[in-house]
C-alpha cells in the first residue's frame, strides 16, 4: 500500500486504509514507519501537520525565548500512525517499567505524552503533531514526544452506567481496624487525587502509590498500584482531579504494620462522575476484614534493598528544608546521569532520590516542569552555586510542556549507574551527594580520555569495581558511619509526619578535593607567592652586608613545599603515570596537564617499576614542591620591600611521594608485571578484589601508553626479514645488569649509519654500561619472559665471554623515557616486540669489529637503544638467591663501591671519581668558579626550559645524616639542573661518579661532570624549617677544647668553646660599592676608570682576634655583626660608628702580632684613635662563649708544626706549657658569659678534664 507520495505505509492490521484520515493534511506529507524513523532520522525534528507556516514560526520563537542560543526544532512533513501500547506484549521476559510506546509492524519506539486516555491504550492512533528526539549517541534509538492528542481510528470503550463507591472518609477506618474477618471482598474507592508518587522498580517489580482524598474533608487513603497493566495509569492521573479505583483490597507491611489499599488484576481506573456513582455502605464484614499480603513481597524487598546507614547529623546548626511547589523551565542539563537539571538558570532540580524509570524522556532544555512538594535546600554544599530543589518519594514531578528546541536526548544509564548506586548504598544526604557528583564529574572528565567512560565507572554490582568506585568508596566510608538506621521508604511515602533524607541537612564543607592537574599547579603556584617577600629569603643581618650581585643571586632560586593538608579542603592527587622522552622525567597526567613527579621507596631502593606506566594512581601523602625563580635588580637590602625591582617571576612545580603511598586505581591493561613482586620487598597496595595480577603486560600495548600514541613505522629492518607467522606474538629478550649509568645531558653522538653529521645540533642523551647475561631468547609470547632462566645456566669453558659480554648502551630520542627507571645494580630485560631474530642486538652494535674480538671484554660494544624496545625491570643484584649467584659467578662482587663521606674527606683517599650518599644540609646558588674550564654544554646558550643563568652553580652541602658534623660540598653547574628534581634540604641523595677535588686551602669538594649521576633516595622530612636554613632542628653546638680539635678539625663544621679573648689583632670598617665593591665614600663610588654609576653603598666589617681556653690558642676571623659583639658595642653605638666611617670610606687599625697581615692603619684619625684605644682596652679582654667553624680559606696557609714550649706568667709565678699551633677559626656567634654561667661551664670543663685524665691513666 502506497501513500500519495509513493512511500510504502506500515501494515497496521485493519481493513480500512488510513489514507482518508490524512486527506485533509498537506499533499506534501508522507507516511513514515517506526523503523525508518529510527534508522534514517539522525537529528531532532518536528511534524506539525495541522499548523500553518506562521503558526509554526510563532510556536518555535516562543520556545527560544528563554534559550536564545539554541535553535528551534526543524519542521518536517511526516505522518505517524501506530498503536499506543505499554510494551507488555512485545517481550514477555522484559520488565514492564510503566512507559508508553508507539508501534507498527516495523518496530516500536518509546513516547511521552502530556495527556493520556486509557481508551487509547492498544488502540490505533494517528499522530498529527509530534517530535522525534534522537539520542546523543547516534547508534542508540530516540523517542517521540506527542505534542497534540492523537486521533483514534476505532471507537472508545463504553463506561459503566453506575458504580458503587466508598469515599476515603468511610474507607480510612478499614486501614486502622485490627479485627479479623471471615469474608473477603473487593472495594471501590473514589476521591480527589491528593498526591502521586513516582514509579519505583525494586527487585524487578514496578509500582507506584497514589493518594485519594475525601471530597468533603482532608482524610486520605493510600493506594498501591503494582499490576503491569495498570502502570500506565500514571500518565492519566492529575493532581486535583477526581478518580474512582475499583477492585481494591487491603494489605499491610510486616515490619511497620502500615496498611494500604492494593489494586488487583480486575481493578479499573475511572474518572469520577457524580452522576455515575453511588455511595457504597460498608457492611459488618468489611469493618472486620483481614488484611491481605499481596504486596508484602514487593514491600519487604523494597525495604531490604535500601537497608543502609543514614547520614549522621554532624555538629553545627542543622537546617530543615522547606517543602514548596515550583514551576520552571529546564535551561541546562547539569548531569543527567546524576539526575541534576538547571531550572530558569538559577535553581538546581535533583531527581536522584526518585528512580528515573522513563529514562528522563522529555526533560530537555526548554521543557517546562511542575514540581509539587519538593524540598528547598539553600547552600547544601559550600562550592555549589545554586539553590537545590530535591524531589523525594513524596514529591511529584509533572511535565507541563515539551521543549521546542533542537536539543538531543541523553538518557541516564539504566543499569550500573554509579551515581545512584553510591547514593542508595550509603544513603547520602543532599550535601554529600552533590560532593560525590562533583568528584565523579571531575574524575570522568580527567581520565575518560585515557580509559573510556565505561571502564572508569564500572560498578561492583556485577563485576570488579572500576577506578571511580575504588576512589570514592574509601572517601564515603570516612564520612558516612556504618550501622545506622536504614532509610524508611514507607514513612517517606505513607507517614503523616514526613521523614526523608532531604528533610534535614547541614551545609557541607568538602573534606577533600581532587582537582585537575592544571588546577593543582595553579593552586600551588598561587600559594607559593601568597605573602611572599624577597626579604623572607635572607637574614637581615646578612643581607645588609651583601653586594648587588650576591644579593640578587641569593634571591634567584628558592622553593616551598606543600602537603595535602596545605590546601583547604585536603587535596588528593590523581594521575596517569607517564614518562616523557622530552624531559626524561616521570609525570602524572590527566586531560588538562602533566605534573612531573619523583617517586622513591621508603627502604631506599630506587624506583624502577616500568609496569606502572599507564596506570591510574592515587596519592594522598606527598610533597608538592614549587621552585621559584626570580630575576631581580635590587641595589641593596634596603630596597627589598620594593617589588618594582622584581623583573620576572617563574615557577616550576613537581611532586615527590613514596611508592608505598600509591593506590593503583586502574592498572595498565588491568595487569602488573612480575617486576613489581621482585625481591625488593615492596609491593603494590591491592584492593580486596585482588584485581591486580602479576602477569607481564605486552610490550606492544605498553608502547601505546608511554607518550606517542602512533606506532613507529621505522622499526628495525632486521626484525622484518624472514619472519614467520608467529612474528606478531613472538618477541626477543635479553637480560643485562647495569654496572654504570651516566647523567642526561647534551652530547655530540653521531651514529655511523647516519649521514654526515656536520652542522647537526647536540642532542640530549645518556649512556649506560651493562653486562649481558646469557644469550638472547625467543619467546612465543611476551608473557612467558617473566622468569630469569639466564641465571640458571651454567656457562662452559670458553663461552664465558660470549654469554657475559659488556656493552655500552646509547639512549637517544624516545628511548630517553627509560632514564628514570634505569639504576645501578639492577637486572633488566630488553624486549623487542614483533621480532624473532636472535641476532637483532648484535646486528645493531657499532663500530663493527671482527668476530674474534667479540669475546674480549676489553672491547665493549656500542648499542643504540631503539625506540620500539621495551625495558622491563626484573630484580636487584642484592635480591638474587645464592643459587642464582652461584650459577652466574660473574655477578659476585659486582655491587658498585659506595664510599662514605668521611672516606671521601680522608687524606688517604686516592680515587678521582667517587660515589656516596648523604643528606642535603644546605642548598646555595653561587657563581661558577672563574678558573673552572667550561665544558661544551656550558658554552651553549641558555637552554630551553632552563630557569637559571648558565653562569651559576648550585652548592649542595651533604652530610652523612641529619645533625652529623661531617659535611662535603658538591658543585653542580646550572646547565645540568634542568634534569634534576628533588634537590631539597633534608632529602637523601645518591651521587655516582662525582669528581673529587682538593682546593689550594686543602679542602675536599666534589663537582658534577659528564659521567656523574644523581638519584633521590628519600623525601625531606615534612617538618623542614625555612627553606634557606639547613634541614632539621638546629641543636646547640657541642662544647669542646681547642687542644682536642687538631685531629678532628676537618670533620667538625661547627662547635663551641668557652674561651678568653686575649686581644684584637686587626680591625677594618669600610663602606664598599654594592655594584663594583670599590670604596664607597661620601655617598658615591670612588672608582673613576671607568666611572661607576652606583649610588648605593654596603657597610662591611672584619676583625681578627686571638682567643685561648687554657688548652690552646686560636685566631678567629669575625665579620660584620660579629665584630660589634666582639668589641662589646651596643646596637646604637655600632650604628653611630658605621655612620662615622661612611664619610671616610674606610678605617683600619692593627695591634701587636698583626704586623704584616695586610691591614693598613689610618694615621691620626679620630675614629681610628677611638678604635685603637677600644681594642687595647682591658674591657675587651673577657671570657666569651664562641660558636665557630673551620676557616676553610684563611688569609695565610700555615704549614703543620709540632707543639712548642711557651712561658706564661701569673704574678710572680712563671709556668711552662706545651702549646700547639694556632688554629684558624671562623666566628659564627658570640655570647657574653655571666658569672653564674661561667662558674657552671668551668666546673663542667674540670669534670670532663679529670675524667679524660683518668681514662688516659687507666689505658
Amino acid at each position: 500500500m502506497l501513500s500519495k507520495t509513493g512511500n510504502r505505509m506500515p501494515f497496521l492490521g485493519f481493513d480500512a486504509p488510513p489514507i482518508a484520515l490524512a486527506s485533509s493534511f498537506s499533499f506534501l506529507s508522507s507516511f513514515i514507519s517506526i523503523s525508518d524513523l529510527q534508522c534514517q532520522q539522525r537529528t531532532p525534528c518536528c511534524s506539525q501537520l495541522t499548523w500553518s507556516t506562521n503558526e509554526f514560526k510563532e510556536w518555535a520563537q516562543q520556545g527560544q525565548g528563554g534559550l536564545p542560543m539554541q535553535s528551534a526544532l526543524p519542521r518536517t512533513y511526516l505522518i505517524l500512525v501506530g498503536y499506543l501500547t505499554d510494551g507488555r506484549q512485545e517481550d514477555k521476559e522484559k520488565l514492564v517499567a510503566g512507559c508508553l510506546y508507539v508501534k507498527d509492524n516495523t518496530g516500536i519506539i518509546p513516547c511521552e505524552l502530556l495527556h493520556f486516555e486509557l481508551e487509547w491504550l492498544e488502540s490505533l492512533l494517528l499522530f498529527p503533531s509530534w517530535s522525534y528526539i534522537p539520542q546523543t549517541d547516534q547508534s542508540a534509538e530516540g523517542y517521540v514526544e506527542i505534542l497534540v492528542d492523537p486521533m483514534p481510528v476505532n471507537l472508545p470503550k463504553e463506561v459503566p452506567d453506575s458504580i458503587p463507591v466508598a469515599y476515603p472518609a468511610s474507607a480510612k477506618p478499614l486501614l486502622t481496624s485490627r479485627f479479623p474477618c471471615k469474608k473477603r471482598s473487593k472495594l471501590t474507592v473514589g476521591g480527589e487525587l491528593a498526591r502521586l508518587g513516582p514509579l519505583l522498580c525494586i527487585c524487578h517489580k514496578t509500582f507506584f502509590f497514589l493518594f485519594l482524598k475525601c471530597l468533603t474533608s482532608a482524610v486520605w487513603v493510600p493506594v498501591l498500584v503494582q499490576k503491569p497493566n495498570q502502570l500506565a495509569w500514571r500518565y492519566i492521573l492529575k493532581l486535583g482531579h477526581r478518580y474512582t479505583v475499583t477492585g481494591l483490597s487491603m494489605s499491610s507491611l510486616k515490619k511497620s504494620g502500615q496498611r494500604m489499599f492494593v489494586t488487583g488484576v480486575s481493578s479499573c481506573l475511572l474518572p469520577y462522575c457524580a452522576e455515575q456513582v453511588r455511595e457504597q455502605p460498608l457492611d459488618s464484614a468489611w469493618q472486620g476484614e483481614s488484611t491481605q499480603s499481596s504486596s508484602l513481597e514487593v514491600a519487604e524487598q523494597l525495604s531490604d534493598s535500601l537497608e543502609v546507614g543514614v547520614e549522621e547529623e554532624r555538629l553545627g546548626s542543622t537546617k530543615e528544608s522547606k517543602i514548596i511547589s515550583y514551576v520552571g523551565t529546564i535551561t541546562k542539563i547539569l548531569n543527567v546521569q546524576a539526575g541534576l537539571f538547571l531550572l530558569d538558570d538559577k535553581v538546581c532540580l535533583c531527581l536522584a532520590y526518585q528512580q528515573l524509570l522513563n529514562s528522563a524522556r522529555g526533560l530537555r532544555p526548554g521543557a517546562c516542569v511542575e514540581l509539587i512538594d519538593v524540598h528547598l535546600l539553600q547552600k547544601p554544599l559550600v562550592s555549589f552555586p545554586f539553590i537545590v530543589l530535591g524531589a523525594c518519594l513524596s514529591s511529584t514531578v509533572v511535565l507541563k510542556s515539551f521543549s521546542r528546541l533542537s536539543t538531543p536526548y541523553q538518557p541516564p544509564a539504566s543499569s550500573g549507574n554509579l551515581y545512584f548506586q553510591l547514593l542508595f548504598r550509603y544513603n547520602l544526604g543532599m550535601p554529600l551527594y552533590l560532593w560525590l557528583v562533583s568528584l565523579l564529574e571531575t574524575f570522568e572528565e580527567r581520565f575518560s580520555y585515557f580509559f573510556g567512560r565505561r571502564r572508569l565507572l564500572l560498578s561492583s554490582m556485577h563485576r570488579n569495581p572500576g577506578a571511580a568506585e575504588k576512589f570514592l568508596v574509601p572517601l564515603l566510608q570516612t564520612v558516612v558511619p556504618d550501622g545506622e538506621a536504614a532509610r524508611d521508604i514507607y514513612n517517606e511515602i505513607l507517614a503523616k509526619i514526613h521523614q526523608c533524607p532531604l528533610q534535614k541537612y547541614l551545609t557541607l564543607n568538602p573534606p577533600c578535593q581532587a582537582p585537575s592537574l592544571s588546577a593543582v599547579c595553579h593552586m600551588a603556584e598561587q600559594k607559593s607567592w601568597e605573602g611572599f617577600s624577597p626579604s623572607q629569603l635572607l637574614s637581615p643581618l646578612e643581607a645588609q652586608h651583601m653586594g648587588t650581585q650576591e644579593l640578587n643571586r641569593r634571591l634567584a632560586w628558592s622553593y616551598c613545599t606543600l602537603s595535602a593538608g596545605s590546601f583547604q579542603p585536603r587535596l588528593i592527587l590523581l594521575g596517569v603515570l607517564r614518562v616523557s622522552s622530552r624531559s626524561s622525567s616521570l609525570q602524572l597526567q590527566d586531560k588538562s596537564s602533566t605534573l612531573p613527579c619523583v617517586i622513591s621507596h621508603k627502604d631506599g631502593i630506587p624506583f624502577a617499576h616500568t609496569a606502572l606506566i599507564g596506570s591510574l594512581l592515587q596519592v594522598e601523602n606527598y610533597q608538592l614542591v614549587v621552585e621559584r625563580f626570580l630575576q631581580t635588580d635590587f641595589p641593596s637590602w634596603e630596597q627589598l620591600a620594593n617589588l618594582e625591582h622584581v623583573r620576572e617571576k617563574k615557577t616550576s612545580v613537581y611532586v615527590h611521594f613514596y611508592f608505598e603511598d600509591v593506590q593503583v586505581l586502574h592498572a595498565a591493561e588491568g595487569q602488573i608485571q612480575k617486576g613489581l613482586k621482585s625481591g625488593n620487598g615492596s609491593s603494590l597496595r591491592k584492593k580486596d578484589d585482588d584485581s591486580l595480577t602479576s602477569e607481564l603486560e605486552t610490550p606492544e600495548a605498553k608502547m601505546l601508553k608511554l607518550e606517542d600514541p602512533k606506532p613507529d613505522t621505522h622499526r628495525d629492518k632486521n626484525c622484518q626479514k624472514g619472519q614467520s607467522s608467529t612474528r606478531r606474538t613472538s618477541c626477543v629478550s635479553h637480560l643485562f645488569l647495569v654496572t654504570q649509568k651516566e647523567g642526561l645531558m647534551l652530547r655530540n653522538y653521531q651514529l655511523p649509519r647516519e649521514e654526515d653529521g656536520e652542522g647537526q645540533e647536540l642532542q640530549h642523551s645518556f649512556q649506560a654500561t651493562v653486562l649481558w647475561l646469557g644469550r638472547p631468547r625467543l619467546w612465543s609470547h611476551s608473557r612467558d619472559s617473566g622468569n630469569l632462566p639466564e641465571l640458571e645456566e651454567t656457562s662452559c669453558d670458553g663461552e664465558e665471554g660470549m654469554t657475559q659480554q659488556e656493552a655500552l648502551l646509547l639512549f637517544m630520542g624516545k628511548s630517553l623515557r627509560w632514564f628514570p627507571f634505569l639504576h645501578l645494580d639492577g637486572l633488566y630485560r630488553f624486549v623487542v616486540p614483533h621480532c624473532s631474530d636472535l641476532e637483532v642486538f648484535d646486528k645493531l652494535c657499532f663500530p663493527p669489529v671482527p668476530a674474534n674480538f667479540l669475546s674480549r671484554s676489553s672491547c665493549p660494544l656500542c648499542l643504540p637503544v631503539q625506540d620500539t624496545w621495551y625495558l622491563q625491570h626484573e630484580t636487584w643484584i642484592s635480591c638474587l638467591t645464592e643459587h642464582q649467584l652461584a650459577a652466574s659467578s660473574v655477578l659476585r662482587g659486582m655491587d658498585q663501591r659506595i664510599s662514605s663521606i668521611p672516606e671521601v674527606l680522608s687524606n688517604s683517599f686516592t680515587g678521582s671519581l667517587v660515589s656516596f650518599s648523604g643528606e642535603i644540609v644546605e642548598r646555595t646558588l653561587c657563581a661558577s668558579p672563574k678558573n673552572e674550564k667550561p665544558s661544551v654544554t656550558l658554552n651553549l646558550q641558555k637552554q630551553k626550559g632552563s630557569l637559571l643563568a648558565s653562569d651559576h652553580s648550585v652548592k649542595l652541602s651533604i652530610s652523612v645524616a641529619s645533625g652529623s658534623p661531617v659535611v662535603v660540598d658538591v658543585y653542580i653547574a646550572a646547565a645540568y639542573l634542568q634534569h634534576f628534581w628533588g634537590l631539597l634540604p633534608g632529602a637523601k641523595i645518591l651521587f655516582q661518579n662525582l669528581e673529587r677535588k682538593i682546593s689550594r686551602f686543602h679542602n675536599v669538594y666534589c663537582i658534577y661532570i659528564a659521567s656523574s649521576c644523581v638519584s633521590i633516595i628519600s623525601l625531606p622530612a615534612s617538618h623542614l624549617p625555612f627553606p634557606s636554613s639547613p634541614a632539621g632542628e638546629a641543636s646547640p653546638p657541642s662544647l669542646v677544647f681547642l687542644s682536642s680539635l687538631q685531629p678532628h678539625l676537618q670533620h667538625l663544621p661547627q662547635a663551641r668553646i668557652l674561651c678568653h679573648l686575649s686581644c684584637v689583632l686587626t680591625l677594618s670598617l669600610q663602606w664598599v660599592c654594592s655594584l663594583c665593591s670599590s670604596i664607597f665614600k661620601e655617598g658615591r663610588c670612588t672608582r673613576h676608570s671607568p666611572p661607576c654609576p652606583s649610588h648605593t653603598g654596603v657597610r662591611q666589617a672584619s676583625a681578627r682576634v686571638l682567643v685561648e681556653d687554657g688548652t690552646g690558642e686560636a685566631l678567629v676571623l669575625c665579620r660584620n655583626q660579629h665584630v660589634a659583639a666582639m668589641l662589646g658595642l651596643s646596637l646604637l653605638e655600632w650604628e653611630a660608628l658605621q655612620n662615622c666611617v661612611q664619610s671616610r670610606g674606610r678605617v683600619s687599625v692593627q695591634h701587636g702580632e698583626a704586623t704584616g697581615t695586610g691591614c693598613v692603619e689610618e694615621p691620626e684619625d679620630l675614629i681610628a684613635c677611638y678604635l685603637r684605644s677600644l681594642c687595647r682596652s682591658p674591657l675587651i679582654c673577657r671570657p666569651i662563649l664562641l660558636d665557630f667553624s673551620l676557616d676553610r680559606k684563611p688569609s695565610k696557609i700555615l704549614q703543620p708544626t709540632p707543639p712548642q714550649l711557651r712561658n706564661f706568667h701569673c704574678g710572680e709565678v712563671e709556668f711552662v706549657s706545651q702549646v700547639g699551633p694556632r688554629l684558624s677559626l671562623l666566628c659564627l656567634n658570640v655570647e657574653e658569659v655571666e658569672q653564674e654561667a661561667l662558674s657552671y661551664l668551668n666546673s663542667e670543663r674540670i669534670r670532663r678534664t679529670s675524667s679524660h685524665c683518668q681514662e688516659g691513666a687507666t689505658a
